[in-house]
């Protein structure tokens, strides 16, 4: 989600008083706080639960990644399979020790050439590639430059990080150009996602490079939501910004959104992905990424290769989505990318609107603050290029039938 960093709300004090029942059962007010913090949940209605699903749920899916339809593609699942029949079901080890296989050699060397990289780096997810990225090319006494909107697994690099961290206004330059000034002769990074992944809405790219070469920082680009999407045939949103292959730029991507797997990785000058191999905790002591994830993303990447009309029947989608949804009154973002965002009155009303719309056959995200920065509520809908204009007809009915904005 994407949040900053944000104080503890309250003292760390006991909730139980002397002599309650916790208190008396040796260690047993040792999580006693919890049942004040779900009761605080429960009274603001951000409760989470799981909610396992079958392997045919019977619904029309706009709530996962899935914006190519390649994680059920008969050639992804069945690279997958020959992957796990062939090397195991795990990578039984670190990249560094035992995880890292042909697989992982080959998906590195086509990601970056797909993307117009140097060189790139698979890490087990997207989340601790980001993590990998933001802390190992930051230093004590450098400085990150971190967008208001960033995903969490931005936020959580910044915090761990041992740099100074400037959080600025969401997508703008000025702001980043004003904290490097700021901080003028200090080692500087700005990061930030080229989508985000709430609103759909994409970074200023090319202003964010001008500014930081400009100042001699380096622009890092958290491309999950672009890679596949945007781009010539998908290449992603540096690419579309020119940006591929610059040398002070790097990106990382998700390969469990556009690629249909499980996974992530890093792309950049070959001496920064040399450095993360070197410097990156989240590659140095993580369990390799499974073969068979390793071997399904590279089936999806090459189908992409061959099919880049997928891409841009991704855009169509979430723009045809976006059109008549608002066509009918909706308030909804415009789409950059795949992510269309639908306004709700209320918290308590887009719970209740998502729940209808699974009711009535159609599976949509639910995002309400704190998870979102703009304190709006909203329905998130995720275009996918494998969408017939029956299908699309049948989601945009459901959801505006549902709809407590009527």
């Amino acid at each position: 989600m994407p949040q900053q960093p944000q104080e503890p709300s309250g003292p760390h004090e006991p909730h139980d008083p002397p002599g309650s029942p916790a208190d008396r059962e040796p260690g047993g007010g040792a999580f006693a706080w919890i049942a004040d913090e779900a009761a605080r949940r429960a009274r603001a209605g951000l409760v989470r639960t799981l909610r396992p699903r079958p392997a045919d749920t019977g619904l029309l899916d706009l709530a996962g990644n899935d914006y190519l339809g390649l994680a059920r593609h008969p050639e992804v699942t069945a690279a997958a399979a020959d992957a796990a029949r062939l090397w195991g079901a795990g990578a039984t080890g670190s990249r560094l020790v035992t995880g890292s296989t042909e697989l992982h050699a080959d998906l590195e060397r086509e990601l970056a050439a797909f993307c117009g990289f140097e060189a790139a780096l698979v890490f087990s997810s997207g989340y601790a590639a980001n993590l990998a990225a933001v802390t190992a090319l930051s230093a004590p006494g450098s400085l990150i430059v971190s967008d208001a909107d960033n995903h969490a697994s931005l936020v959580d690099g910044c915090r761990l990080a041992r740099g100074e961290t400037a959080v600025v206004p969401h997508a703008d330059p000025d702001a980043v150009r004003k904290s490097l000034v700021a901080h003028a002769g200090r080692r500087a990074l700005a990061v930030t996602d080229s989508v985000f992944s709430v609103d759909g809405d994409a970074a200023p790219l090319g202003a964010l490079h001008a500014v930081c070469r400009e100042h001699g920082a380096a622009l890092l680009v958290d491309d999950a939501h672009g890679l596949g999407v945007l781009g010539d045939g998908g290449r992603g949103a540096l690419h579309a910004s020119g940006l591929s292959g610059a040398p002070d730029v790097v990106a990382t991507v998700t390969l469990s959104k556009s690629l249909g797997s499980q996974g992530g990785a890093v792309l950049g000058p070959a001496r920064v992905i040399e450095h993360l191999v070197n410097a990156a905790r989240t590659f140095i002591f993580d369990t390799g990424l499974a073969p068979a994830a390793a071997a399904a993303a590279l089936a999806a990447l090459r189908l992409l290769r061959r099919e880049p009309e997928r891409a841009a029947r991704a855009r169509a989608v979430a723009a045809g989505l976006h059109g008549r949804l608002t066509a009918a009154g909706l308030t909804a973002a415009r789409p950059d990318a795949a992510v269309v965002s639908v306004h709700a009155p209320s918290p308590e009303a887009a719970v209740r609107w998502a729940a209808d719309c699974r009711a009535g056959g159609l599976a949509v995200g639910c995002f309400r603050p704190p998870s979102v920065p703009d304190g709006i509520s909203r329905l998130r809908l995720t275009a996918r290029a494998d969408l017939t204009e029956e299908r699309i007809d049948e989601a945009v009915a459901v959801v505006l039938r549902t709809s407590p904005c009527a």
